[in-house]
C-alpha cells in the first residue's frame, strides 16, 4: 500500500463509501506504520466519530493528527470483529493501542494415559492423551507443585525414554518418591493405579476424600498385622495435612478467574489470580503498554479482550472483574462461543467473590506501588550515567553483547536491550555462532554485531550506548564493525571488562577509541545499571547456550546429515544394531544397508566421523 503524504486524510471521501456493517479499522501515520486498531459493529457510524468538529479527549485528538491513510476488514459479526483486532493489534502493536506484552499460554500439571501414567508439566496446544489440571501462573508454580506431589504420591515424573530404558531403579526410588514402575515387581499395576487415582482427586481440589481413603486403608492394613504398609500410609496422611493446611488457598469456587486493577501517572497494573479446583493456584502481575489519556474502562477491557484471545488460555466459566465492560455483554458472548460455554462477568461481588476481589485489587496496588519505585530508581541511574558521560540528550536505548560456550562448543551470542523502564525483553535476540575457530570469542563478537545491525533502518532501533562484555579484544571488534557505519546515529560503545577478582564493583569500563577507562564507585547508581544490563547479557547467553546444548545431546548424529531422512535413519539404525554400531562401522558395511548408495555411505562415514 502506498500512502499519499503530500494532503492530508481526507475522511469525508472515505466516510461517504464506508459500509454500516461490523468490522475493523487500521489507521496509518505517515510513515505508514499502523498507529491504531479499532472495531466497531456499525464501521460509519464508528470511524465518523473521530471526525466530528468536537473530539473528546487528548489521545482521540493527537490520533486523528497523524492520520493520513485508513482502511477496513469487514466481518460477519460483532464477535469475529473482537477476534479479528485481537490479531491485528498482537502483530503490528500500534502506538495508541492497550498492548499486553506478555500473551503466552499458561502451564499446566499433565497425568499421561499411559499403562504407568507420568506427571509432567506442559505448556502449549493439548494434543497428548491425558489429563490437564490448571492453568498455574508460572512454570515456578507448576515445579513447586510437582515437588509436592512427589512427597505426596510416588508417581513417576521421569521422561518416556528413560522409563523405557530402566532395568532397576533410580534414586527417586531409594528416595521413596517414585513407587519404581519401570521394573517389574516393585509395584503391583494396581497399588500405582490407586496411587495415581489419589493424585487425581488432590490435583481436583478433593484432598478430604482423599485422607478419608488413606484412613480406611492404615486401618485395615493395622488389622491385617501388615505394619509397614499402615506406617507409610500414615505418613503419606500426615504430609497431605500439612501441604493442606500451608500451601493452598482453598474455596468453595469450583473455576473462576479474578481480577484485580490498579492505574495511576500512566501505569496500569492487573492482577490476575487462578481459581481452579477449590483451589488458589497463585496470582500473576501484568503491566500492559498504556497510551497517555487511556481511560481505566478502556485500558482494562483492552486488557481481558488480549489476555483471553491470545495464547492458547483457558477461559473459566466464572470471572470476577473490578469494574464494567463497555461491552459486557458483548464480550461475554463472544468468549462463551470462543469456550463453547456459558462464560459470566462478576462486580460488585459479595461473600467469598467479594473477599478475592478485595485481595487481588489489595495485589494489585502493591504491585503498582513497587513498579512505581522501581521506575523511580531507575530513572535516578540514568540520570547518574548521563551526568558521567556528559550526554547531552537522555539516553533512550542501550544495548549490551556477551558470548557463551563450553569449551568453544554451541557458542551463542546474546544482545539485550534496556530502555528508560530497564530491561526491554521484545527486543533481545540470541545468534547460534557458527564458522568461527573454537573459542574465539573475538570472532564471535564479530559476526553477532555483524548480524545486528546489518539491516538497521529504523533510528530509534540504534542504541544511544553500546556495551561489550569483555576487554580491550571484544571492543576492537564493535569499533571495526562501526568505522564504516553509514547511519547518521552512532552508538557510543564501551567495554565492560571483569576485574582480576571478577567481583561486582570492581569492573573496568573501557572507552571506544582513546581506550580511556571511566572511574566509577562501586556503589554508584550508574555503575549499578551497567551491572544490571551486563548480568542479564550474561544470564540471556548462559540460557540460550543450555539450551543448544541440551538439544545437541537428545539429537541424534544422523539427523543431521544431509540426505538422510526418517526411513533411512530407520533401516540404519535397524540392519547397524544402534548408532554404536554405525559408528564402528566401514564405508562398505554402511553402503551394505538398503537404500544407502555407495557415494551416500560416504557422505555417512565423514558426517559422523569428522
Amino acid at each position: 500500500m502506498s500512502i499519499n503524504t503530500a494532503e492530508p486524510f481526507d475522511h469525508q471521501a472515505f466516510l461517504k463509501n464506508l459500509t454500516n456493517q461490523p468490522g475493523v479499522y487500521r489507521m496509518y501515520n505517515q510513515k505508514e506504520e499502523v498507529i491504531y486498531v479499532g472495531k466497531a459493529k456499525n464501521l460509519k457510524k464508528r470511524v465518523a466519530s473521530y471526525f466530528r468538529s468536537t473530539v473528546d479527549g487528548i489521545k482521540t485528538r493527537s490520533l486523528v493528527k497523524q492520520i493520513c491513510e485508513m482502511d477496513v476488514t469487514v466481518v460477519h459479526s460483532e464477535a469475529e470483529a473482537f477476534i479479528l483486532e485481537n490479531n491485528y493489534i498482537k502483530k503490528y502493536k500500534p502506538r495508541y493501542n492497550v498492548l499486553l506484552r506478555d500473551d503466552k499460554s499458561y502451564p499446566f500439571i499433565f497425568l499421561s494415559d499411559h499403562t504407568h501414567p507420568r506427571l509432567s508439566n506442559h505448556r502449549g496446544p493439548k494434543k497428548l492423551k491425558g489429563e490437564y489440571f490448571g492453568p498455574y501462573p508460572s512454570a515456578w508454580a507448576v515445579r513447586e507443585s510437582l515437588r509436592t506431589m512427589q512427597r505426596l504420591f510416588p508417581i513417576r515424573q521421569c521422561e518416556d525414554s528413560y522409563y523405557r530404558a530402566r532395568t532397576r531403579p533410580c534414586l527417586q526410588y531409594q528416595l521413596q518418591r517414585c513407587a519404581g514402575p519401570c521394573v517389574e515387581g516393585l509395584v503391583s499395576k494396581e497399588e500405582y493405579s490407586q496411587q495415581v487415582q489419589y493424585a487425581r482427586l488432590f490435583l481436583k481440589g478433593k484432598n478430604k476424600q482423599v485422607i478419608d481413603s488413606l484412613v480406611g486403608k492404615m486401618e485395615q492394613a493395622s488389622i491385617d498385622l501388615r505394619f509397614e504398609a499402615a506406617a507409610r500410609y500414615r505418613d503419606q496422611i500426615g504430609a497431605l495435612n500439612k501441604v493442606q493446611e500451608q500451601q493452598w488457598v482453598s474455596g468453595n469456587q469450583q473455576e473462576m478467574d479474578v481480577f484485580g486493577f490498579a492505574y495511576r501517572n500512566g501505569i496500569a497494573v492487573i492482577q490476575c489470580m487462578f481459581i481452579r479446583d477449590n483451589k488458589l493456584l497463585g496470582s500473576k502481575s501484568f503491566y500492559p503498554k498504556v497510551p497517555a489519556q487511556s481511560s481505566d474502562a478502556e485500558v482494562f477491557q483492552s486488557f481481558v479482550l488480549q489476555f483471553y484471545l491470545a495464547g492458547n488460555k483457558i477461559i473459566p466459566q466464572q470471572i470476577v472483574i473490578p469494574c464494567e465492560l463497555e461491552e459486557q455483554d458483548a464480550i461475554e458472548e463472544m468468549l462463551s462461543k470462543q469456550a463453547e460455554r456459558k462464560i459470566q462477568f462478576y462486580k460488585g461481588v459479595r461473600d467469598e467473590k467479594r473477599r478475592y476481589l478485595d485481595l487481588a485489587n489489595t495485589n494489585a496496588e502493591i504491585a503498582l506501588e513497587s513498579r512505581q519505585s522501581h521506575q523511580k530508581s531507575v530513572f535516578a541511574r540514568y540520570i547518574e550515567l548521563e551526568k558521567i558521560l556528559e550526554f547531552e540528550q537522555p539516553i533512550q536505548r542501550m544495548e549490551c553483547f556477551d558470548i557463551s560456550h563450553t569449551s568453544g562448543q554451541q557458542t551463542v551470542a546474546s544482545c539485550v536491550v534496556f530502555n528508560r523502564e530497564g530491561p526491554y525483553k521484545t527486543d533481545y535476540r540470541r545468534y547460534n555462532i557458527e564458522g568461527i575457530t573454537p573459542g574465539d570469542d573475538y570472532a564471535a563478537m564479530a559476526q553477532a554485531l555483524a548480524r545486528r545491525y546489518r539491516d538497521v533502518k529504523d533510528e530509534s532501533k540504534i542504541p544511544d550506548i553500546l556495551f561489550i562484555d569483555g576487554g580491550k579484544g571484544q571492543l576492537a571488534q564493535a569499533e571495526a564493525y562501526f568505522e564504516d557505519w553509514k547511519q547518521d546515529k552512532k552508538p557510543l560503545l564501551i567495554g565492560v571488562a571483569k576485574g582480576s577478582s571478577r567481583k561486582a564493583g570492581l569492573e573496568t569500563l573501557i572507552m571506544a577509541g582513546s581506550h580511556a577507562t571511566i572511574p566509577m564507585a562501586g556503589d554508584c547508581a550508574a555503575l549499578h545499571l551497567i551491572q544490571h544490563i551486563r548480568d542479564e547479557a550474561h544470564r540471556f547467553a548462559i540460557t540460550g547456550h543450555r539450551q543448544r546444548r541440551q538439544k545437541e545431546k537428545t539429537t541424534s548424529k544422523l539427523q543431521s546429515i544431509p540426505g538422510v531422512g526418517a526411513k533411512r535413519r530407520q533401516s540404519l539404525l535397524k540392519y547397524m544394531g544402534g548408532l554404536h554400531g554405525i559408528l564402528q562401522a566401514s564405508k562398505g558395511e554402511i553402503a551394505n544397508v538398503p537404500g544407502i548408495s555407495e557415494e551416500l555411505a560416504a557422505i555417512i562415514y565423514d558426517h559422523i566421523h569428522h
